[in-house]
């Protein structure tokens, strides 16, 4: 199970789905209102009466009223619905996304505009291109109506041709059709349009320099292919023998036909209607997400014998892929050799391979992220690293279906990976098969251990996402913390740790203390031979700041205390701003601005004071929201929508202005700012949280070391360390990797890598790296 944006999600793969019993119908809808869109009716069929449709947006949304309220209606077709109208009743499934709760039609019979008129007739096949001899079958939804219908133009009435059986189509025709019954109002007309299909269609002209088939919606007959890969009973993808010599257009397609029995080799023709069909995603993928050109089969016709599979096109051989730009013209140019996101769609369907494959991620959900082997990595752990500008279009996703799969970055294949190139979760993808995977190679990628030395008069501060750590966690887990901040980061001095959560972890019971959670890492780091930290934190209010359910996540310190003092303060409450006045904090530790409405559903940024050596020292923990809701790099939404920037923008307003009020008042002040910030460094959010008063250490780091998370196999930073620019010259940075590029089975304990800083703040040090860094020799400075 899982939680999608506040919606209860089923995570699982089609092979653990069982079908008990065959049409065993459907529950009948509850009759709600407006108001009745809520988590008590979440994912079930209801029914809506008396609605009028307003306004569309962009992705399909329609605003919608009711006798008691506001409702908005996702069909999956906007062509269903009409603004302006009124509807007797809508029914549909309660989908939630976007912090909304939404009414989805299945199909064009749960819109009912008047309940006392018979049901609009529906055909099958739907209009389009048929061959000579189709037959079409009419029905109406309305039990017991009777259909009209005319072939010669005319509106139908009881004195045009009655419906008994199909309607055979020998030459172009126009059906038009309307059903009645007594006691009731006819139904409007429905009107089909067929065409004898008199050439060949062949996969390129149905898939066409487009992402759209030109012959969506239209039926096709007799489309030549050789079966290529079957990825279940009711699906099939086949790849045309005869391909034209144009590579903007795919020669490969998908096939739903249920119990269709074909397998690889099977030469076949495929006759059914053209159809852009939305695979696997996420609740809104509707709205997000690509569809991939499909024939709905009606029939299907295999030839007798087997034939040898199409050449598979080598990616980065014979066809290279972009390696910066996703798309830069809103899709207003199909141009493959551009656009990276034009490159794969114009693959859809084909057989492809990519020789001695370099993996850039640890597997995940029984993908493997890749490049071809001819390509260059530019990180240490042998991955490809996001930036401003390119996001890596040249990244390929792998779906082996094999969780199991054990794998990192820098490792890789000797040999070739075979496939067919599909999309789903946002993401072209290829689907190919863990038993025919080539040799695997493992890589030289280790765990790192930190590069800087503690010294006595320098302090080191870590900062570390532990992803919902609790005391419910395992043995091995805790270890494996602990073990990190032992060795790998040897014992920073202070530590600011972000998913902390309490001590019953996402159990919901309404606990929010996380003393237990805290003590049981303490003690493994001690029983480690670490020092025995001491900690604080403020507990949020309960469900109050996102993530995990039940789980009350929050940020918190751990502090060296033969190292460091947390100063003299009060402690604050969950809802208590802390301030700053007459060189302290008004609460120590204390929550910034908590009751702020920028931090909805999000973590409220911790302020604590510490005594280091005499110094002052102020350190901010953050943990920012996350992306959740942004729209997919290679979705349908070009450029990706990404709704989740504005929250943190504002976020970064309020930390910003603490820390100017800070300086404002002691412009020598030492202040920390670390976190998980769900942001890249070269974002407007760090343009906006650094002001004129701080200075991101993450830009120390060099590039091919720079990254603390991997997203679909884009390495990059979502994790800093900011400081007071008067100590920027004399603070070194190190992103210590030992958790984003593995897996479980290697060690990680968390998919975040832990940052670590060290300040140095004795008088001559500071002094002679700042004339070093400006470039001014010193007799104070020189080296004996």
């Amino acid at each position: 199970m899982n939680d999608y944006f506040g919606m209860a999600q089923l995570d699982t793969l089609a092979s653990d789905v069982e079908a008990v019993q065959e049409n065993a119908g459907v529950p009948a809808a509850q009759t709600v209102t407006s108001k009745g869109l809520n988590e008590e009716t979440e994912g079930e069929l209801v029914t809506v009466r008396n609605v009028t449709v307003g306004s569309k947006d962009n992705n399909g949304n329609f605003t919608a009223q009711d006798s008691e309220g506001p409702l908005t209606v996702k069909p999956q077709d906007s062509a269903w619905l009409e603004s302006g109208k009124q509807y007797d009743s809508i029914t549909g499934v309660i989908d939630y996304n976007f912090n909304e709760y939404k009414l989805v039609p299945r199909n064009v019979s749960d819109i009912t505009e008047d309940s006392q008129a018979v049901k609009t007739v529906t055909a099958d096949p739907d209009s389009g291109l048929v061959k000579a001899g189709t037959e079409v079958k009419l029905s109406s939804d309305t039990a017991g109506a009777e259909i009209y219908y005319t072939t010669d133009g005319s509106d139908p009435s009881k004195n045009s041709n009655k419906y008994t059986e199909p309607v055979k189509i020998e030459k172009d025709t126009v059906i038009k059709a309307a059903a009645v019954k007594d006691g009731m109002k006819d139904s409007a007309i429905s009107v089909f349009e067929y065409t004898i299909q008199k050439e060949a269609v062949r996969i390129h002209d149905i898939q066409g320099e487009t992402h759209t088939s030109p012959y969506e919606g239209k039926n096709v007959g007799d489309v030549e292919g050789i079966v290529t890969y079957a990825p279940d009973s009711s699906n099939f993808y086949m790849q045309d023998p005869k391909p034209d010599q144009n590579e903007k257009t795919a020669e490969g397609i998908l096939v739903y036909k249920k119990g269709h029995g074909l397998k690889p080799g099977d030469k076949v023709k495929v006759s059914g209607q053209v159809k852009e069909w939305v695979l696997e995603g996420y609740s809104d993928k509707l709205s997000t997400d690509l569809p991939v050109t499909e024939i709905n089969a009606s029939s299907i016709a295999k030839e007798a014998g087997q034939s040898p599979l199409p050449d598979a096109i080598v990616i980065g051989k014979d066809r290279i892929p972009p390696n910066t730009i996703i798309d830069n013209d809103q899709f207003s140019l199909f141009d493959p050799m551009e656009d990276g996101i034009d490159f794969y769609e114009s693959l859809e369907g084909m057989r492809v391979a990519v020789e001695n494959p370099k993996i850039v991620a640890p597997q995940n959900y029984g993908e493997l992220v890749v490049i071809p082997g001819s390509f260059d990595t530019n990180t240490v752990s042998g991955g490809v690293r996001a930036m401003e500008n390119d996001f890596n279009p040249e990244r390929l996703h792998i779906d082996i279906n094999d969780e199991s799969f054990i794998a990192k970055a820098g490792d890789s294949f000797k040999g070739t990976i075979n496939g067919v190139m599909s999309y789903g979760f946002g993401n072209y993808k290829m689907l190919s098969s863990k038993n025919e995977l080539p040799e695997f190679v493992p890589g030289a990628t280790e765990r790192e251990v930190t590069s800087i030395k503690a010294k006595k008069d320098e302090l080191t501060i870590a900062s570390y996402n532990v992803e919902n750590f609790s005391a419910k966690d395992s043995e091995e887990k805790t270890g494996n913390l602990a073990k990190a901040i032992v060795q790998n980061l040897k014992q920073p001095d202070i530590i600011g740790l972000t998913e902390m959560q309490d001590n019953d972890g996402p159990a919901d019971t309404g606990t929010t203390a996380a003393d237990e959670s805290y003590k049981k890492l303490i003690a493994e780091i001690k029983a480690q031979g670490g020092p025995e930290y001491s900690y604080t934190d403020i507990a949020p209010e309960d469900k109050k700041d996102g993530g995990q359910p039940g789980g009350n996540i929050r940020v918190g310190f751990l502090y060296n205390k033969d190292r460091v003092k947390l100063a003299p303060g009060t402690k604050g409450t969950a809802t208590e701003a802390v301030g700053y006045e007459k060189g302290k904090l008004t609460a120590n530790p204390g929550r910034i601005d908590p009751e702020n409405p920028a931090f909805e559903s999000s973590r409220k940024p911790l302020a604590a004071q510490f005594k280091f050596q005499g110094e002052n020292v102020i350190v901010v923990a953050n943990h920012f929201n996350s992306k959740g809701g942004d729209q997919p790099l290679f979705g349908k939404n070009q450029p990706p929508v990404l709704k989740s920037e504005e929250q943190r923008h504002k976020i970064a307003e309020i930390v910003n202005s603490f820390v100017k009020d800070i300086h404002k008042k002691d412009k020598n002040a030492s202040v920390f700012v670390l976190g998980d910030f769900n942001d890249f460094e070269f974002s407007k959010t760090f343009d906006i949280l650094k002001g004129n008063e701080l200075k991101n250490m993450v830009d120390k780091i060099p590039s091919k070391e720079r990254y603390s998370y991997i997203y679909q196999g884009n390495s990059q930073v979502l994790d800093h360390i900011l400081v007071s620019k008067h100590l920027a010259a004399t603070t070194k940075a190190d992103i210590v990797h030992i958790n984003s590029a593995f897996m479980e089975e290697h060690g990680r304990a968390s998919d975040h890598d832990p940052l670590l800083i060290q300040t140095d703040f004795s008088s001559k040090n500071r002094i002679c790296r700042i004339l070093d860094e400006i470039g001014l020799p010193s007799d104070l400075c020189a080296k004996n």
